[in-house]
């Protein structure tokens, strides 16, 4: 194996030399860095991370913490853009990132524990926003740095969270529909549990209150953030005997479910029933017709939450921030208007 003599040798320098550019010592001349490195690239070194931050008590590395089973939460094109977010951020600042994989709850708690008590990370990134949430609290109890994408229980306001406004999201794209003429909205959300759809769903009642709906609550319905979960809400919605114009779902992947079983049940999109959506993922732009969807800047979100997180494990007496990214809808070709 290459060590710092080998290299030091091969420059001529002294082996503490060697260690003082690998660390990007300001003192050491520009071209003494020039040659270390090109040897190192050379005779194919590579420094030990972990010896040189047990001295420097860092691991460059954080965290990131995923919703639930890890296979059910990357079919959704929303985490690996997201977690494409966090990675540009990371890797410009030679961190690493490591990814929970856990099947259940508790498999992820442990998995937390192991980060927090094992000296893996400096900190954590939670990609999801609950209610009485375990992980929460146990980061809360260690004093351990992390960040939310989503919005803290309880409004705590003394975590660094990242997010957008939610509720005028859901507001926004709801009066859009009541714009083109709809009354009859339906509401798909995610689990109640999940701030994220709690805020959206509250949005659409607001829109729909001020426009002088009134709310049937068989429209308003609950799954999981799946394809398969928007077939399961559409089958109940036209099970009803008075159908919705339009309908409001809080996820692109689930509006694909929505989508094609509609067109399976033979409900032409947007000529039948007009859809919406949120997230603007890839996807929402290739399907036919292409969605229109609130755009929430998803890259934003995990950039933002790396960024932030690095600076909160640099410096633990950073005060807590709370980072909006703006939303805006694209329009596209999903929702018809309804001539009165």
């Amino acid at each position: 194996m290459v060590t710092i003599k080998d290299v030091a040798k091969a420059t001529g320098v002294s082996p503490s030399t060697v260690s003082r550019v690998i660390a990007d010592n300001p003192r050491i001349s520009p071209d003494t860095k020039k040659k270390v490195r090109k040897a190192m690239k050379d005779l194919g070194y590579h420094p030990n991370v972990n010896a040189r931050n047990l001295v420097a008590k860092s691991t460059k590395a954080i965290g990131v913490i995923l919703p639930s089973s890890a296979d059910k939460s990357l079919q959704n094109p929303f985490f690996p853009e997201v977690l494409r977010g966090i990675g540009s951020i990371t890797h410009k600042m030679q961190y690493s990132m490591t990814l929970s994989s856990g099947d259940t709850e508790e498999e992820i708690f442990n998995e937390v524990e192991r980060m927090v008590y094992g000296s893996y990370v400096d900190g954590v990134i939670l990609l999801y926003s609950r209610v009485n949430d375990r992980i929460t609290d146990f980061l809360i109890e260690t004093n351990f740095p992390f960040v939310i994408v989503g919005k803290p229980y309880d409004n705590v306001s003394n975590i660094t969270h990242v997010d957008n406004d939610n509720f005028k999201a859901g507001k926004d794209i709801t009066s859009y529909l009541i714009e083109q003429g709809h009354e009859r909205i339906a509401f798909i959300g995610g689990a109640k549990d999940l701030f994220v759809t709690v805020d959206r769903e509250a949005g659409y009642e607001a829109a729909m209150r001020e426009a002088g709906i009134s709310e049937n609550p068989a429209y308003k319905l609950h799954t999981e953030f799946l394809k398969s979960g928007g077939r399961e809400a559409v089958e109940k919605l036209l099970s009803l005997d008075v159908k919705p114009t339009g309908v409001v779902v809080t996820d692109d992947l689930m509006s694909l479910g929505v989508l094609s079983t509609l067109e399976e049940l033979g409900f032409h999109v947007p000529f039948d029933m007009s859809l919406v959506s949120f997230n603007n993922v890839y996807l929402s732009e290739i399907t036919r017709p292409a969605l229109t969807t609130v755009d929430v800047q998803i890259h934003q979100l995990g950039a933002q939450s790396a960024k932030a997180l690095i600076e909160l494990t640099l410096n633990k007496d950073e005060p807590a921030k709370r980072i909006i990214i703006p939303h805006q809808i694209v329009y596209r070709d999903s929702v018809s208007k309804i001539e009165k």
